[in-house]
């Protein structure tokens, strides 16, 4: 991993223009794939952070099963909630090196393969697509 020093380099090259429209690319890929999992987002559209996307967990899927088999098979960590939302969310970060297009596709296309094969119903494919889509706009 990178060290602080590491980090203020490579911000420092790429400016905080292009940083922060990455991680507004980010954020919006992720909703986007999110939502193309048939899963209901977390919050109001106007309010929503870039760097974290909070999706409720669909009825019948075990959470932290989930969040399991994602370390497990893909080394993908996902968050969960604390307090009123705790056992009903996960977060999805995107901050970071992890706001780059390829992390969010391999953390969509992995999820939808734990999902399926959790039971969730889901057309394959269209996370990974709608989250290319949204990248891309302004």
């Amino acid at each position: 991993l990178y060290g602080a020093r590491e980090c203020a380099r490579i911000m420092l090259e790429e400016g905080l223009s292009a940083r922060f429209s990455r991680h507004r690319a980010a954020g919006r890929a992720m909703s986007a794939g999110l939502r193309a999992l048939g899963l209901a987002l977390f919050g109001d559209d106007r309010f929503r952070m870039t760097n974290v996307t909070a999706a409720y967990i669909p009825q019948g899927i075990e959470g932290e099963r989930v969040r399991q088999r994602m370390r497990e098979d893909f080394e993908i960590e996902i968050g969960t909630a604390f307090g009123p939302l705790a056992g009903k969310v996960w977060r999805f970060g995107a901050m970071g090196y992890n706001a780059r297009k390829h992390k969010i596709l391999i953390t969509l296309g992995a999820l939808e393969a734990v999902l399926r094969a959790e039971g969730y119903g889901c057309q394959p494919g269209l996370a990974v697509e709608a989250a290319l889509s949204a990248w891309n706009e302004a």
